[in-house]
């Protein structure tokens, strides 16, 4: 087996506070949420609420789930059917808003909340009569491939129903982000090309080459889905979780020196193409680096590197996301070693360019393989750390708090305060030694945020925190902050010591 270095944060001095640390909470088969035969609205409720405490026992500030896993929907929607993964039968109502509920906790938690789509997947079986009576794959064209059903990217009719479906979900309800993994056209079935001639005949013509037909449908489709989102609500965000790989170096010279299937070639997804055209509004990408540290033909420190030089200078966060579900595989002798996924995050903060992480998927944290969980809550994610703002979606902070009272109380320090500016989502507490303030960019130093509530932001806010970690008859300073909800963060409030 092989033993790699054990650093932990402290030794290397390195505890970010603003850092991206996701979830992906997969909803397709039961993967994550909810449990496979549960189906009683209020124990779903219950296994969310489970999942997300966990999350953020673990230090993780943002949940990526899963709300159109296969053409179908986590929320009452005019457009598709509900999921059958919520009640066993596709069309049938649960009895709640899922994606309402999901998002309420989601924030309570001041976690950010990414709607995640699967664009062209239909169904994980190839009848089109086995799918619910409503279901619009009855009117617009799918191809079966693989023993699944898609929606053809390169029919502009299907396109324009994906758009429609996630711009029902993103005028209506308050989510942080848009979301895509890195299913676009289907991973390949050896020697079977996805059948999709039909559709090239009609739309293709001025393509010599069907492979830069289906990489144009595609591009196409990020581009407007992008150009949508923005149009309706600026702060929210776009991102996109491809596949690791782009191209080898082999194949382009602006590829990555690796050797393995590449995102362009074999799914027609040009993630190097999104981060570089003007027209396209990615915020974030997230390439699935799920490959160990310095393993020969691909290796995860090589694909970060290329990433960072991709999106170096660009208005985009660039986000590692791990494999936490191969970690304590028996099959490779690296995911046997315990340092494997803390040293890829360690690496990923070396110079700050990557922002944050990802984990595939929520399930795993409660396995603790190799003491991996533990190491992280910890070590690694010991302090919390807010999601980083995005300056070219805004850039301007909210006012100040006004500190009103620090008191000792049997639960704790009970702080007060009030804020006027409307465009704040949540506050932040800080809590130093003695008198007087010191770093608030440190992240030691932040015992809690509390977020507001939606409907309660107009006018004079009064709030409350009770700080359940300082030990009695000790003497503390306290400031406050305010965050919007693109994580702009105000000056300190005034300072207050407890007496």
């Amino acid at each position: 087996m092989s033993q790699t270095t054990k650093w932990s944060a402290a030794s290397r001095g390195r505890f970010p506070k603003r850092e991206l640390r996701a979830a992906w909470i997969a909803t397709v088969d039961h993967i994550d949420w909810p449990p496979k035969g549960v189906v009683d609205p209020e124990q779903q409720k219950r296994e969310f609420v489970d999942l997300l405490e966990q999350l953020k026992s673990v230090g993780i500030n943002a949940v990526i789930v899963q709300i159109r896993p296969t053409s179908d929907a986590f929320y009452p929607s005019k457009l598709v059917p509900w999921s059958e993964w919520l009640t066993g039968k596709q069309g049938t109502d649960p009895g709640y808003d899922p994606l309402a509920f999901m998002l309420e906790e989601a924030h309570l938690r001041n976690m950010e909340f990414h709607a995640w789509f699967n664009p062209y997947r239909v169904s994980l079986q190839d009848e089109v009569g086995r799918l619910a009576d409503n279901h619009p794959a009855r009117r617009i064209g799918v191809i079966p491939y693989g023993g699944k059903l898609y929606f053809d990217p390169g029919d502009p009719f299907a396109r324009e129903h994906i758009i429609e479906c996630i711009m029902e979900v993103v005028e209506a309800y308050d989510i942080d982000a848009v979301h895509f993994d890195d299913y676009f056209y289907p991973y390949p079935v050896v020697g079977v090309d996805f059948p999709d001639e039909e559709t090239y005949r009609r739309y293709g013509r001025t393509y010599a080459d069907k492979a830069d037909w289906r990489r144009s449908n595609v591009n196409l489709f990020v581009k407007e889905i992008s150009r949508r989102i923005k149009e309706a609500k600026r702060h929210v965000k776009f991102g996109i979780s491809p596949f690791g790989i782009w191209r080898n170096k082999s194949e382009d010279p602006n590829g990555s020196d690796t050797e393995g299937l590449s995102g362009y070639d074999a799914l027609f997804a040009d993630a190097k193409w999104w981060v570089e055209d003007p027209d396209i509004k990615l915020d974030y990408i997230i390439p699935q680096l799920y490959w160990p540290l310095g393993t020969p033909a691909v290796s995860y420190d090589k694909l970060a590197n290329w990433w960072r030089q991709v999106t170096g200078n660009r208005d985009i966060h660039l986000y590692a996301g791990h494999a936490l579900y191969k970690v304590g595989s028996m099959n490779a002798d690296e995911w046997a070693d315990p340092e494997q996924l803390p040293n890829q995050i360690i690496f990923n903060r070396v110079d700050g360019s990557v922002k944050g992480s990802a984990f595939f998927s929520a399930r795993w944290f409660a396995e603790n393989r190799l003491g991996v969980t533990d190491r992280l809550k910890d070590d690694l994610y010991a302090y919390p750390a807010l999601v980083p703002p995005m300056p070219w979606i805004d850039r301007k902070p909210p006012a100040p708090p006004v500190l009103e009272s620090v008191v000792e109380s049997e639960e704790g320090v009970r702080l007060t305060w009030t804020s006027t500016d409307d465009d704040a989502a949540y506050d932040v507490i800080y809590r130093f030694e003695g008198e007087g303030i010191g770093d608030v960019e440190d992240p030691r130093c932040m015992v809690g945020a509390v977020r507001r509530r939606p409907g309660t932001l107009h006018g004079r806010k009064k709030c409350s925190y009770v700080d359940t970690t300082a030990r009695k008859g000790r003497r503390y300073t306290y400031v406050v902050t305010s965050v919007d909800r693109t994580h702009n963060e105000s000056a300190p409030s005034n300072a207050m010591t407890l007496l």
